[in-house]
């Protein structure tokens, strides 16, 4: 055999390997999924979308009828396209990290305490609890011993 025909040979021997694989999976997983639709319940299925759906032609799409209600946990379309209006007023692509972020970045939240407050607390907190500098952390005090 010359050095082209080993190719090949080798590369079909890749394909029909990865095939069979392939193959033997999907064919493992088919008895888990649900029994294929019959001829009469795919015709009762299209025939009960279409009394409900219209085809637009301008739109390329199926839409609801009048008089006819989406189906349950299905949002309106004006819902969606008002999710949809507030998700892009409140969010831009950033195309250098291939993620949304926010256009505002979000504020800090603010303590509505007053300075004396504040400083009534901080006292309060020093009182009861010491700073550690070897493990760079507040710990409680402990208890005072009485005599």
């Amino acid at each position: 055999m010359n050095h082209t025909s080993t190719k090949g040979l080798l590369l079909a021997l890749a394909v029909a390997c990865t095939a069979g694989t392939a193959l033997a999976q999907t064919t493992a997983a088919a008895p888990a999924a649900a029994a294929p639709m019959t001829r009469e319940q795919v015709r009762m299925d299209t025939a009960e979308f279409l009394k409900t759906h219209r085809w637009i032609d301008a739109t390329d799409t199926w839409v609801l009828k009048s008089g006819y209600e989406p189906p349950t946990g299905v949002l309106s379309r004006a819902t969606v396209k008002a999710q949809r209006d507030e998700f892009l007023r409140n969010n831009r692509w950033d195309d250098r990290n291939s993620v949304w972020s926010p256009r505002k970045p979000v504020p800090p939240t603010l303590s509505g305490l007053t300075r004396a407050q504040v400083r009534a607390d901080t006292a309060a907190f020093t009182k009861t609890h010491h700073w550690d500098e070897e493990k760079s952390e507040w710990l409680t005090n402990p208890p005072v011993k009485m005599k």
